[in-house]
């Protein structure tokens, strides 16, 4: 089913008033401070992530000082990390082409970033928004479930998915997107047991998942009737009957 174009706004206004001010959950004060951390991110948490960056960037926070550590000297600071020792030589690696080709600092281009060793569309994206306040959208794994799951701006792939928001989500709310909908991925929307019955877009959704939390929320209310319980089988009914018959069989011995 596709989501109605009228409702576009409504749903990102409702997102939007969930938090009306969003920030990276990731620590950084500079925009190369805010790509190490995106690149060390991968398959990582943000928690992870600024606890290993609290004690790297008060030592060293630009290419330069990155490089002057060298590989064993950062990956002594994100060994805590998710695959440190390839994120370590991209970090390293990235940093050396700062240096050499920009002068330092961080490019402000897909193109530029996305060059970078390890550093992919998603990365980029994410140092482009928060870092430069473009008007893009990073789609990570709780974005693409959201958007898929209520039909929002559904599709196959990351990259489908970040076409579609693009399309889709009103100009007026492009700069924040990325956040409100990875947030209520993140908090709201989860993969397992998402919470729909807090859910300020249940009424687009209609997601089975949808149905199942809110049938149980049902069943816990005072007063709500009990479940039916679940219909038995020819198989169940075969394995009850088998276990009675053992039981008893070994009673009379």
């Amino acid at each position: 089913m596709t989501f109605p174009a009228k409702d576009r706004a409504a749903f990102m206004t409702a997102l939007a008033e969930l938090n009306p001010d969003p920030k990276s959950e990731l620590n950084f004060t500079t925009p190369y401070e805010l790509l190490v951390a995106v690149m060390l991110s991968a398959q990582a948490t943000d928690k992870g992530v600024n606890i290993a960056t609290a004690k790297l960037f008060p030592v060293a926070n630009t290419p330069e000082k990155i490089v002057a550590l060298g590989e064993e000297g950062l990956v002594s600071y994100v060994n805590s990390i998710n695959f440190f020792r390839n994120k370590a030589k991209h970090i390293l690696a990235a940093s050396r082409i700062l240096i050499e080709r920009h002068g330092g600092e961080v490019p402000r281009t897909m193109e530029e970033l996305t060059a970078l060793p390890g550093v992919g569309r998603k990365t980029a994206n994410v140092v482009l928004n928060v870092a430069f306040g473009e008007g893009t959208v990073a789609v990570d794994t709780h974005i693409f479930r959201v958007c898929n799951r209520t039909g929002f701006a559904p599709g196959k792939t990351p990259d489908e998915v970040e076409a579609k928001l693009l399309k889709v989500v009103p100009d007026e709310f492009l700069r924040n997107a990325h956040h409100w909908l990875l947030l209520f991925g993140r908090y709201l929307c989860k993969a397992r047991k998402p919470e729909c019955t807090r859910c300020p877009v249940a009424k687009w959704c209609s997601a089975p998942e949808k149905a199942a939390a809110l049938e149980e929320a049902a069943d816990l209310k005072p007063g709500s009737p009990a479940r039916k319980p679940a219909r038995k089988t020819a198989a169940s009914t075969k394995t009850v009957k088998a276990a009675s018959k053992r039981t008893t069989k070994k009673s009379g011995e």
